[in-house]
């Protein structure tokens, strides 16, 4: 990925990817099976645009309060190991579950420090979400939403949800859209440079050391 990507987009990203968490302790499970994904979208982001301008610490970049918002809220909307899997691409059938795992917390990391370093962005944005194209009957749909604020133009963030069955499913977030780049695909063109230089070992290697490096800087 290149500098001037994670300048220009990453931190709508980061916008994007807490977007889709939202205030989740105010929601039943009940409530988020039977949501329609556009709506979802809507709530959550509502929410937690709410949530961050009213804390200061999160907005400030606290690393611990990102990671408990991650945990708790985010990631019962995400289906977190298809989008690791999808990053990683046909090395990921090849890695052991260690490493799979490794993968997952290792790649949780990069995304949390990168919304970390861009939550003092998040001033006056609201977001609208587009009309939804589709039919909920679908297992796969396209939610398309702006984020806007009162200057600049507005921003645009498109999310690929999945139809998830079982108590506690509904529709969950795989991969999502910032300015026409899908996260996913951004990644597997960078991971699969490093796996074909050194390996699953290698990627994991390389995003630890990132991971710690970022940390550093904080």
């Amino acid at each position: 990925m290149t500098q001037t990507l994670q300048r220009r987009s990453f931190g709508r990203l980061a916008l994007a990817g807490l977007s889709l968490a939202g205030a989740a302790a105010f929601v039943r499970p009940v409530r988020a099976a039977d949501e329609a994904p556009d709506a979802l979208i809507k709530r959550l982001s509502v929410d937690v645009l709410d949530t961050i301008k009213a804390d200061k610490t999160i907005k400030a970049g606290d690393i611990g309060k990102i990671m408990a918002l991650v945990d708790a809220k985010i990631m019962p909307n995400v289906n977190f190991q298809r989008m690791t899997a999808s990053a990683v691409g046909p090395a990921w059938r090849q890695a052991t579950p260690e490493q799979q795992q490794r993968l997952q917390d290792e790649f949780k990391k990069l995304l949390v420090r990168t919304y970390a370093g861009a939550l003092d962005q998040v001033s006056d944005q609201s977001v609208v979400v587009r009309p939804f194209r589709g039919s909920l009957d679908d297992n796969e749909v396209l939610v398309r939403t702006e984020v806007r604020g009162t200057t600049g133009d507005p921003v645009q963030l498109d999310y690929r949800l999945e139809k998830t069955p079982g108590q506690g499913g509904g529709w969950k977030v795989y991969n999502l859209n910032v300015l026409g780049v899908w996260l996913v695909d951004t990644y597997r063109t960078q991971f699969s440079q490093e796996i074909n230089a050194k390996g699953i070992d290698g990627l994991i290697a390389t995003l630890a050391e990132r991971n710690s490096r970022n940390g550093n800087r904080k």
